[in-house]
């Protein structure tokens, strides 16, 4: 009989790999990133999948910054969040924005030739930069809901297109 495909199996597994590979904590992981979503389906790759899981994350949060950065067609909301922003933040966000699209280009060659040990690699590489830049973003977030009603209400009747 199978054994069972589960959260506590997931971090049976992982050990392995943490070990193997020096990879933070399980608890660290899924704290920041909800990895225990590998916990739903069985793998025989479960580094690529709790980096593919981090990465999504990750892209989410530069097509963010990139509505910010760049709100051409984005939402109209966008433009209340830019005004709410002043330079510093700006600033900040094109520097993440600049670190994110770097693991974009990742992707690519991990998703050329699979490698465990680049993959491990990788969790470890994108780990570390979201314990770098969850505080700043946390701040920016921080700022645009300070700022948001406040502008808004300086500027009303303000046409945006």
């Amino acid at each position: 009989m199978a054994e069972e495909w589960n959260l506590n199996k997931l971090k049976e597994v992982y050990k392995i790999f943490l070990n193997k590979y020096n990879l933070p904590s399980f608890e660290k992981l899924n704290e920041d990133f909800q990895i225990e979503k590998v916990s739903e389906y069985e793998t025989d790759f479960i580094v690529r999948e709790i980096r593919e899981i981090i990465t999504n994350k990750f892209i989410n949060y530069l097509r963010f910054i990139e509505s910010i950065l760049n709100p051409s067609n984005g939402p109209m909301f966008m433009f209340a969040v830019i005004k709410s922003l002043g330079n510093k933040e700006k600033e900040k966000l094109t520097e993440m924005y600049k670190e994110i699209a770097k693991i974009e280009i990742d992707l690519i060659e991990l998703d050329l030739e699979y490698s465990e040990k680049k993959e491990a690699e990788a969790v470890k590489k994108y780990f570390e930069l979201w314990q770098r830049i969850k505080k700043d973003f946390s701040d920016i977030i921080n700022v645009i809901k300070n700022n948001l009603d406040t502008k808004e209400e300086n500027g009303k009747g303000n046409y945006l297109g």
